[in-house]
């Protein structure tokens, strides 16, 4: 797996902390990540929790994702940012407990965590907590175990609500860019963007459409 970490400007100082809490967990599984920024307050390249969106679909939908951990001083602004967005189902997650029951019950591919609230003395622990319930079961086994086949039966279900609800992603991308073109570069503005997404991307369509926005 190949997790993409993403950091908007307000929470970019707490980086460091988090890249080290899930880099610890995704050592342990065998997870690949990937730190796409931002990586201090003073990156020249600055995200706001709409272009966490933008990042996160393109990184889910073409491949050079497999989940994508964010989030912002709540958590709320960075997932409903993602959750605009096709090929996307981010839960917006605070303790261990909610990552473990968003795993098993939800099976999402994108975590929104609020930085800001209740981060003091404990709060890379937390993280680290929280990273190991994400993972320590296969996604959609369920929670209790006995609800596992509805619960299987609803997501399967938001699934195809998600895929009937949304234009496809070029599409909309294309349209915010027409609209907002730096909204729409500034997603693929950071540091390490270009040298990550050319070698993880699985899409090819997806590098053009990335090289058109920019």
């Amino acid at each position: 797996m190949r997790i993409a970490l993403i950091n908007e400007n307000s929470q970019a100082a707490k980086n460091a902390v988090i890249y080290s809490a899930l880099k610890k967990v995704a050592d342990e599984k065998g997870f690949d990540v990937r730190n796409y920024g931002m990586y201090s307050p003073d990156d020249s390249a600055q995200l706001t929790y709409v272009q966490n969106g933008i990042l996160a679909a393109v990184l889910l939908n073409s491949g050079a994702a497999d989940f994508v951990v964010t989030g912002c001083g709540t958590g709320e602004g960075a997932m409903l940012a993602l959750n605009s967005f096709p090929g996307v189902i981010c839960g917006h997650i605070e303790t261990p407990l909610d990552a473990y029951t968003f795993a098993q019950i939800n099976a999402g591919n994108a975590v929104s965590i609020p930085y800001a609230l209740g981060f003091g003395w404990g709060g890379d622990l937390n993280l680290q907590y929280i990273f190991e319930k994400l993972w320590s079961e296969p996604f959609g086994s369920g929670y209790p175990k006995e609800r596992a086949v509805p619960e299987q039966r609803n997501k399967k279900i938001l699934d195809g609500v998600k895929e009937a609800a949304f234009r496809p992603l070029p599409d909309i991308l294309t349209d915010l860019a027409k609209k907002d073109p730096e909204l729409v570069k500034g997603a693929f503005a950071g540091a390490h963007f270009d040298e990550y997404f050319e070698e993880d991307c699985r899409k090819p369509e997806y590098l053009d459409l990335v090289k058109k926005l920019r």
